[in-house]
């Protein structure tokens, strides 16, 4: 085998290998966001609806309280319901929020708040009525990141869905140019340049 065809075969072999690490770097990259997309879609989306979905069960049984005027709630259980409320708001505190959620998190923490204190200034039945207006901000709270949570699942699914399709377009793109490269290296190898003696 001469030093032309030597060369020939090298420099195939290394145009193949240059494309399959380019491609490979390629489908790595898109293949990490499609897993950060659905370790978030599980972790912060998922969860913190789990979350909001208790919260939104502690709150309404405090509204319940509040319908019926039970004030052995506030004397007896509401203590115990308010440190679930924490433990939830805590743990909430730990998923990654976005900009927007970040905002309806404080509020509903301050809502949150002034219903601790003003539940803490209760002297009498008639006072508990007096909450139903932080309870409604508190409902709204919660429903608001409730709308965020979908609204960021489904932009997170759509990131996953445009990694998938760039995969997808890049595998057909390596198959088409590993069967062009084939067939270059082919016409390269079998060629036989005319020698001056013709």
């Amino acid at each position: 085998m001469g030093l032309y065809n030597k060369i020939k075969w090298v420099l195939g072999i290394l145009l193949v290998f240059v494309l399959i690490v380019t491609t490979n770097l390629i489908d790595r990259n898109n293949f990490r966001r499609v897993k950060d997309s659905v370790e978030s879609i599980y972790e912060d989306r998922l969860i913190a609806n789990d979350l909001l979905f208790d919260l939104s069960q502690s709150i309404q049984e405090k509204e319940l309280a509040v319908a019926t005027n039970d004030s052995l709630f506030f004397e007896r259980e509401n203590i115990t319901v308010n440190r679930h409320i924490e433990g939830l708001i805590t743990r909430y505190e730990d998923t990654k929020l976005t900009r927007d959620e970040a905002i309806a998190f404080r509020t509903l923490k301050e809502n949150l708040e002034e219903l601790n204190q003003k539940e803490k200034q209760l002297k009498s039945v008639s006072g508990i009525s007096n909450l139903t207006g932080e309870i409604t901000d508190i409902k709204a709270n919660l429903n608001e990141l409730s709308k965020i949570q979908l609204t960021e699942g489904s932009r997170q699914m759509s990131i996953s869905n445009r990694a998938m399709d760039t995969v997808e377009l890049f595998t057909k793109i390596e198959i088409y140019l590993m069967v062009f490269l084939a067939i270059v290296i082919q016409i390269i190898v079998m060629y036989k340049p005319k020698s001056k003696e013709d």
